[in-house]
């Protein structure tokens, strides 16, 4: 292997701590924590060339670097061939396991003569240094994709309105081949990345080991320098595709480096490109990236021969694992309890649960047609997804035996219900009921009333729906804060009864007007 070489800054110290100091080579190697062999090798690579110390002033770090580390002597024309660094780079990109030992060893058969390990590894990595960033990274054949959204976005007018929305960039990129994958999607949010990422799979036609996102918040919910937290649903994602996701570190450009050149590069031969054009929709605008696309995967590099597509065909395609039989259907996850009627909440929707879970908290793992409800990673429930607001969907078996009986409540079996307690109550469920444009929507209030009575008995129960129906309130919160207030203990305001009409012989009565009669005229005066 090549000899790792400290900075000269460093070498000049060991050398200083040896002639002037007078250490020894352990005391020397303690203090500027290296081996111990190392300082006894610098020491001979001073003596082999000559060098007497204190060096000279003139003597700067290139000239004393070259002097210590002289290149092998130039060999003669023709008497050793030259490795096709080209070739290597190759080899070591498109296959796994193979190393810069194996391809050495295979170049000593075929040329007994040539140059050493050593020597081969180290002309090997100064030719790599030349090469673009880009694909000077060493990533293995189908090992890595890399995503991101294009910082630049593309503006879609709606030829009805006229309004002008702006469109996002989505770039996928392959790790070793650099092969690019773009396409527009209207927002950033999670049902577009998951679907961006389908998509990509499917233009590649396998997938990868590992997906390269950054910390964006659409798949990385919690980021994190050494354990980031995925959206479950993202995790779900690389599950059923069996790939790897490992998101970028924060502040770490360099781990998500093909990602950055490949929007660049999408940015500057597609985005660009269509700077002055006009797009009506969503699917124009995508049908416009994909025939760039095309011709920006069949350029040709600059610094190396091939293109993206050439390299995909031959380095990346061979190496991806293969689709799923099915492609990925979105999901989402939510956490929700369960209330006091067997029954969660989901987009206004009401679906039910075994009532042994009532308060405990579930899962909700969801599509656009299932809804399926889990308690401790085991599914306990499964419904058929409804977009009806308000509304109930319920499975009998999911009620205890004792309230079987609810299957076939009405609103007069709840009043008659409620009445058990006293008639106002019965009278209050029934205003409660009526309010509401449809009965079943006052059932839990009727129901939470109805509860009252275990703390409080039905007796006080009573007592506050008389008030709350004399004063017309029909709420199950003003019938709790009465007892609450102890209220209800205190005596009813009697009610004002009317004054009775005051009848008298002088005084004509509403007939005499009606029948048309005329007050007689006085005769006389006071």
């Amino acid at each position: 292997m090549p000899e790792k070489r400290l900075p000269m800054r460093r070498i000049r110290e060991v050398l200083r701590l040896h002639f002037e100091a007078k250490l020894n080579e352990r005391q020397i190697a303690k203090i500027c924590s290296i081996g111990k062999g190392t300082v006894r090798r610098y020491l001979k690579r001073i003596a082999a060339a000559g060098l007497s110390w204190p060096l000279p002033a003139e003597l700067d770090d290139a000239t004393l670097e070259h002097q210590m580390f002289p290149p092998p002597p130039p060999a003669a024309p023709g008497s050793r061939p030259l490795p096709d660094f080209t070739v290597i780079h190759k080899e070591l990109k498109s296959r796994q396991n193979v190393t810069l030992q194996l391809l050495w060893e295979e170049y000593q058969q075929a040329y007994p003569e040539g140059y050493n390990y050593s020597w081969y590894c180290e002309q090997y990595r100064n030719w790599s240094r030349n090469l673009d960033l880009v694909l000077r990274q060493e990533h293995r054949a189908g090992e890595k994709t890399f995503v991101d959204h294009a910082g630049q976005t593309v503006p879609v007018t709606d030829p009805k309105t006229g309004e002008v929305r702006e469109a996002y960039v989505f770039v996928a990129v392959l790790g070793a081949s650099s092969y690019t994958y773009a396409e527009a999607t209207w927002t950033r949010h999670l049902w577009d990345w998951c679907g961006s990422h389908v998509r990509t799979f499917e233009y590649f036609q396998g997938t990868s080991r590992l997906i390269v996102p950054d910390n964006w918040k659409s798949g990385v919910k919690r980021p994190c320098y050494y354990e980031p937290e995925l959206n479950r649903t993202y995790s779900d994602l690389g599950i059923h595709y069996g790939v790897g996701i490992r998101p970028a570190r924060p502040r770490r450009a360099r781990d998500k480096a093909k990602a950055e050149s490949g929007v660049q590069v999408v940015q500057r031969w597609i985005l660009v490109a269509l700077r002055k054009r006009q797009f009506f929709s969503l699917a124009e605008l995508t049908e416009a990236i994909a025939e760039l696309l095309v011709k920006l995967n069949q350029r040709p590099f600059r610094k190396m021969p091939g293109s993206r597509a050439e390299l995909y065909q031959t380095i990346d395609q061979p190496a991806l694992q293969p689709l799923p039989a099915a492609p990925f259907v979105f999901a989402e996850w939510k956490k929700a309890r369960v209330n006091l009627d067997y029954h969660i909440e989901l987009e206004g929707h009401y679906y039910s649960t075994p009532y042994q879970l009532v308060g405990q908290e579930v899962e909700l793992h969801y599509t656009g047609s299932t809804v399926e409800i889990l308690h401790r990673g085991r599914r306990v429930a499964s419904h058929a997804r409804s977009s009806k607001a308000h509304a109930h969907t319920t499975i009998a078996e999911h009620r205890p035996k004792s309230h079987q009986q609810y299957l076939e409540w009405t609103p007069s079996r709840i009043i008659e219900w409620a009445g058990k307690a006293g008639p106002f109550t019965a009278r209050l469920v029934e205003a409660m009921l009526a309010a509401k444009p449809h009965p079943e929507l006052g059932y839990r209030s009727a129901l939470g009333v109805i509860s009252l009575s275990r703390k409080y008995g039905p007796e006080r129960v009573e007592a506050a729906c008389t008030r709350a129906v004399r004063w017309k309130i029909y709420r199950y919160q003003s019938v709790k804060s009465i007892l609450a207030a102890g209220l209800d203990r205190q005596p009813l305001p009697q009610l004002v009864a009317p004054v009775p009409p005051v009848e008298h012989a002088n005084i004509r009565g509403a007939e005499y007007y009606a029948d048309g009669a005329q007050p007689e005229q006085e005769v006389g005066g006071c």
